[in-house]
């Protein structure tokens, strides 16, 4: 399924018939602040064993990331983050980086992994944060490409449609990406670290 969105304004229906699909453990192609991604519920095993496949990789060694709606429900997929860390998320996002943090008991049950980071993803994007309070909890996230493959059909809906429509459930037309991938800041040690620098300048 091929549908079209309007990313600030989002239509109600749209986004139900997109939760929908989530909900029955469906895998979706969608627009973010940065890249489009690949997503699926936190709430479906299969559908996360599905990204993984769909990436080349096994679930254990996946490094994917948690779209939240906002910060509230934090605790329950990081550890305690200290006053300092909490002021530098507050102050950055929404917006298009990924926050490394120290992952709650919950995150390595989810990936049949022993992580003890997690990565979160707020992104500046309405129709992202919709859908994930309309969800009712995380989407998690992966670019279409490695992070170093980064290359011009992902910015192009119709040129994703062609590639991956087969592979996935629906792919959402936000529009023409950008291609430039978040910013990934490792807040989980105590020293601020971004890592990679992408499409975002971290405010301290």
């Amino acid at each position: 399924m091929f549908i079209e969105v309007n990313i600030t304004n989002p239509d109600d229906r749209i986004v139900q018939d997109v939760v929908n699909i989530l909900n029955k453990g469906g895998v979706i192609i969608y627009p973010t602040d940065t890249v489009y991604a690949l997503g699926c519920s936190l709430m479906h095993k299969r559908a996360i064993e599905k990204l993984a496949k769909l990436k080349g990789l096994k679930l254990k060694k996946a490094n994917f990331a948690l779209i939240c709606h906002d910060l509230s429900n934090l605790s329950e997929y990081t550890r305690y983050i200290d006053r300092p860390t909490y002021k530098i998320l507050n102050k950055n996002l929404p917006g298009p980086f990924t926050f490394i943090l120290p992952a709650s008991t919950r995150i390595p049950k989810l990936f049949d992994s022993n992580k003890k980071t997690v990565g979160i993803r707020i992104p500046d994007s309405n129709f992202v944060r919709t859908l994930v309070q309309e969800l009712g909890h995380p989407l998690v996230t992966t670019s279409i490409l490695d992070d170093d493959e980064i290359l011009e059909y992902t910015t192009d809906p119709y040129a994703i449609q062609e590639k991956w429509e087969s592979d996935v459930d629906i792919i959402i037309d936000g529009g023409y990406g950008k291609n430039e991938p978040s910013t990934v800041v490792d807040c989980s040690e105590s020293e601020i670290e971004i890592i990679r620098q992408g499409v975002g300048e971290l405010l301290y």
